[in-house]
């Protein structure tokens, strides 16, 4: 069966590998949660989107801060980009978004995957959110669906569905850049959990199957790294060839059924990421803090014996 969407994705990539249209990707990582925040623009109209920000968070004081976006402003400013979008791949499990601070210093549409309206029904009802609480996404400016397609000025952009990790996971295409949020890690430290509500790893290897079928030099950006063992920095920039062949847990020859025996194995030794709970909840609102109470002051649960 053919796969329309994937095939579209892989014509937009060779188009922009043949023309020379490549766009610049600028990353900032960030220690603390392991996260690569990318700025990409296209070089003919500088125009830029920002993709999975991170809100700086203090979780002992609850204090929010914003060094790390901050970074991201100063670099568009000095570079004199206009940002068109504020991109998240997921709802993240271990850092806070900093979108809706960066669009209001920026500018850019806030936009998600359709499936979003999945996680916020689950954790709506897991962190027992009242009617004020929208599960339609609403919060978000934009909601795609596999296959779209959008511009990054003169840049064709398209985007997957890449559930398993999440139910929304998203993979956006801008020229021959691929920014595949948590479903892959560099080849040396494999893929991504799927045990989280709404996870499945067999529909995660499904997925990384249509993104290892596009061409091999497509650029792949990640969303993390933690340092395989025996490698000393940090890495977030890869090639679906790299990935096809080398990738510790689904390179050529591995086949479904064992790559589930492995990750489901795998996932239950792996412990809850440390900001899980306060970064569902405002990640599931587009980045934004729950309303304050009536004494001016906002609160996020924390939930008993769920997860």
């Amino acid at each position: 069966m053919t796969d329309l969407h994937r095939d579209e994705a892989a014509a937009k990539i060779k188009a922009a590998q043949r023309s020379g249209k490549i766009p610049i990707v600028r990353t900032f990582f960030d220690e603390a949660t392991f996260t690569a925040t990318h700025v990409i623009h296209d070089p003919a109209t500088r125009t830029a989107a920002i993709i999975d920000s991170v809100l700086d968070f203090d979780q002992p004081s609850g204090r929010t801060s914003h060094a790390s976006a901050d970074a991201i402003i100063d670099y568009v400013r000095t570079r004199g980009l206009t940002v068109e979008w504020q991109i998240e791949t997921h709802a993240h499990a271990d850092h806070l978004s900093a979108a809706p601070y960066l669009q209001d210093k920026l500018g850019g549409q806030i936009v998600i995957g359709r499936h979003i309206k999945t996680v916020q029904t689950v954790f709506g009802e897991i962190f027992n959110e009242d009617d004020r609480f929208a599960r339609d996404g609403s919060q978000f400016d934009r909601l795609m669906a596999d296959g779209d397609m959008f511009r990054l000025g003169e840049l064709d952009g398209i985007v997957l569905h890449t559930p398993g990790h999440t139910p929304a996971c998203m993979v956006w295409i801008i020229g021959d850049a691929l920014f595949t949020g948590d479903t892959l890690f560099m080849p040396d430290y494999g893929t991504a959990r799927a045990d989280f509500p709404g996870g499945d790893a067999r529909a995660l290897f499904r997925s990384i199957h249509r993104l290892l079928s596009l061409p091999g030099e497509t650029r792949v950006f990640l969303c993390h790294d933690y340092k395989a063992p025996g490698r000393d920095d940090y890495a977030w920039e890869t090639t679906i060839a790299a990935e096809r062949t080398a990738n510790v847990h689904v390179h050529d020859g591995v086949s479904e059924d064992a790559f589930v025996a492995m990750r489901e194995g795998r996932d239950k030794t792996l412990s809850m990421p440390k900001l899980i709970l306060p970064s569902v909840q405002v990640n599931m609102r587009g980045g934004r803090l729950p309303e304050a109470e009536s004494n001016g002051t906002r609160y996020l649960k924390l939930p008993i014996d769920i997860l």
